[in-house]
């Protein structure tokens, strides 16, 4: 058995959450849980009666507390892991986790770079770990948010990201409809979005993306045209699923 970070765990739903109609956020107590970075994932194992087995990566949803690890996992017709975990996991059932993994798109309390989060759909799980970890450390450094999504009902997180909070700016971007009081026309992401919403490229922020895979290029090509240095923008994406 591999011992440290990457032993298989047996954690046990401890709560849920619903986040939207079709996403719920899982917390997990995991004993011998080593901590976590916020942007860290863990991977998750299933293992039915007959032995068969199927493994899932999640982005890890808060900043580390204790023996406690939240995800959120959005439901995909017809899937293999997320339909279960999402309607049918319950609290006090177990489920094997493996983890931490990950060292590269990670954001650390003790940075003071002022620091940019681009997220497109479901790719704002690491970053608000970003953002919880912020609030959680009593961190001073300034995040601005720039959040796309199609709808405001695909806003995971909405009460939450929607409370004012000192140093945390937050732009929502709506892809194909917008709340009545949003000032615009929904579109997909853009140029001065990017612009209105970062930070200047002097500023030398850490840039965080994630999203799907053609989100993800798109922002970090505009960063990189606005003047960002490509070293100080960590990309984390994720294709077409069938989980």
């Amino acid at each position: 058995m591999v011992q440290g970070k990457l032993a298989w765990r047996v954690g046990r739903l401890a709560e849920v959450r619903d986040e939207t109609p079709t996403a719920r956020t899982l917390v997990l107590d995991v004993p011998g849980w080593p901590g976590h970075l916020a942007g860290q994932h863990v991977d998750v194992r299933l293992t039915a009666e007959d032995g068969y087995s199927t493994t899932r990566t999640y982005s890890i949803a808060a900043p580390a507390d204790g023996e406690r690890v939240e995800i959120t996992v959005q439901r995909v017709p017809g899937g293999e892991v997320s339909p279960f975990l999402t309607e049918v996991f319950a609290p006090g059932d177990p489920v094997e986790l493996r983890g931490p993994v990950g060292g590269w798109f990670v954001w650390r309390p003790a940075s003071r770079d002022p620091v940019l989060l681009v997220a497109g759909g479901a790719g704002i799980v690491p970053l608000m770990a970003m953002v919880r970890a912020r609030r959680q450390a009593g961190s001073r450094t300034p995040f601005k948010l720039l959040y796309s999504v199609r709808t405001p009902e695909d806003v995971y997180y909405a009460g939450e990201l929607r409370r004012p909070e000192a140093g945390l700016d937050v732009t929502f971007v709506y892809s194909r409809k917008g709340p009545a009081d949003w000032p615009g026309e929904p579109h997909r992401i853009g140029v001065a979005d990017v612009n209105n919403a970062g930070w200047p490229a002097e500023f030398a922020p850490q840039c965080f993306v994630c999203g799907p895979t053609g989100f993800v290029e798109a922002v970090a090509n505009i960063l990189v045209a606005l003047g960002h240095a490509p070293r100080r923008v960590k990309t984390e994406r994720f294709g077409p699923s069938g989980s």
